[in-house]
């Protein structure tokens, strides 16, 4: 297995935040033209991964269905950080904090409009790190 960690910043506001070049770049080299599978992961609490059309409205649409479902209010009983905090901590259980995707000849294979995105909700940790781990299929 190869892996790799990287940052990403992804603010102080709510956000969905395109990594699928950087999941490339790192499958393309760990596969060396092979196949097999990326397993990408937010070691973090309060953030998932999902994959999704992005530039298209979908990353609002997506934020929008997620303010209905977990709106940044004072119901939650985690109440610690910034008003709504502990709907972060129920994000990752519908948008969960890893994806495991397939390479074939060292690209990923995704559909023509699916990308590798980071959700997060929480305004408390603007700092974010991903880890991307490749496994080939000689296991």
């Amino acid at each position: 297995m190869k892996t790799t960690t990287f940052g990403l910043r992804t603010g102080s506001e709510p956000g969905v935040h395109d990594i699928t070049p950087r999941c490339a770049d790192f499958a393309r080299h760990a596969a060396a033209g092979g196949d097999g599978l990326l397993h990408v992961f937010l070691p973090h609490a309060t953030a998932g991964i999902a994959v999704l059309e992005l530039g298209s409205g979908s990353e609002d649409d997506l934020l929008a269905v997620l303010d209905g479902l977990l709106p940044a209010d004072d119901r939650w009983r985690h109440r610690h950080g910034s008003a709504g905090h502990g709907r972060s901590h129920v994000l990752p259980a519908l948008v969960p904090p890893f994806a495991v995707l397939p390479v074939v000849n060292g690209a990923l294979a995704l559909g023509t409009w699916q990308s590798v995105a980071v959700v997060d909700l929480n305004a408390d940790n603007p700092e974010r790190t991903v880890r991307l781990s490749f496994l080939d299929d000689t296991l």
